[in-house]
């Protein structure tokens, strides 16, 4: 038996306390088993288990060593799947859950549906802060960043706020030159869903940041309608820049205080801790980390 076996016989027959029950899980004979600890034993200079004619336990030396080839047994056994799942085809269910934020989610879900037509997607859009282990989910796509031993974390990119207006509700209303103007102004708000609370507007003068009791014309807790009601003329919105793309390369809204206006947010994709990464959320990490940010022209891109 070479040395991996050893170590394998040696924590099979210390975790079953027997050296029968060992040997029927690894498919050889006990002796088989006694002899490779033995020889073990041997090479170390050291004993690691106590024999009696009933059972077998460890030594303090034996305790010690066990841990580490329990770690030693892990690593080799990673890199076997590892290999293995550079042969095997991205396949199955995947749970995933996002933000509602469809405009920018959905084109690069479509084209990872293309590409990799066997895996399922199960999409969950939602933006309460759900339990990822608890619920089952493979992976979830959040803004900012969510601290959680128990997950693994990839940076997405990156997106400002900015304040935004169509060009007609500024003739109309005029265009603030100051933060304070916006107390004469219809504001458009988004709640969080979460917490319920309004999201702050991203003011700044100097290096002081400003959080000023604006004018609630209008809440929703989602984008898409506030988009929407900037767009015909209804008021001043902040809004994430890569979900008005288009509007602000046809002119449809504006960008107003744009010098007193400081944000960075990102997104990022979490999932379950675990030694080994199936090759479904492999693929779809990758894939979402290359593809999911459209470029903004109102922000360099990213190189996280």
């Amino acid at each position: 038996m070479d040395g991996l076996g050893s170590l394998s016989a040696f924590v099979h027959a210390a975790e079953l306390r027997s050296f029968t029950a060992a040997a029927n899980q690894l498919g050889i004979s006990a002796s088989a088993v006694g002899k490779a600890v033995a020889r073990l034993e041997e090479r170390l200079q050291v004993r690691l288990l106590h024999r009696s004619t009933r059972t077998i336990t460890l030594t303090g030396e034996g305790a010690l060593f066990l841990e580490r080839c329990r770690r030693i047994l892990a690593e080799v056994e990673a890199a076997e799947l590892e290999l293995s799942q550079t042969i095997e085809r991205p396949r199955g269910k995947l749970k995933v859950s996002m933000p509602i934020v469809s405009m920018l989610m959905m084109p690069a879900i479509l084209r990872f549906m293309d590409l990799y037509p066997e895996i399922e997607l199960d999409l969950d859009f939602s933006d309460r802060l759900v339990d990822v282990i608890d619920e089952g989910f493979d992976a979830v796509v959040r803004a900012g960043h969510l601290a959680d031993s128990r997950l693994m974390s990839r940076m997405l990119g990156q997106f400002s706020l900015i304040l935004v207006a169509a060009p007609q509700y500024l003739e109309r209303a005029g265009t603030p030159r100051v933060p304070r103007d916006l107390m004469r102004h219809a504001c458009l708000h988004h709640r969080y869903a979460t917490s319920g609370k309004l999201e702050p507007w991203p003011l700044q003068e100097g290096e002081t940041e400003l959080r000023p009791d604006l004018p609630t014309t209008a809440v929703v807790n989602t984008i898409e309608p506030l988009i929407m009601m900037a767009e015909r003329g209804m008021g001043i919105a902040s809004l994430p820049d890569f979900a008005i793309v288009d509007q602000l390369a046809t002119g449809r809204l504006v960008a107003v205080l744009p010098d007193f206006v400081r944000h960075e947010g990102s997104f990022r994709l979490l999932w379950p801790t675990n030694r080994h990464i199936a090759p479904k959320l492999r693929v779809f990490v990758d894939f979402m980390a290359a593809n999911l940010f459209p470029a903004s022209p109102h922000r360099e891109p990213t190189t996280a």
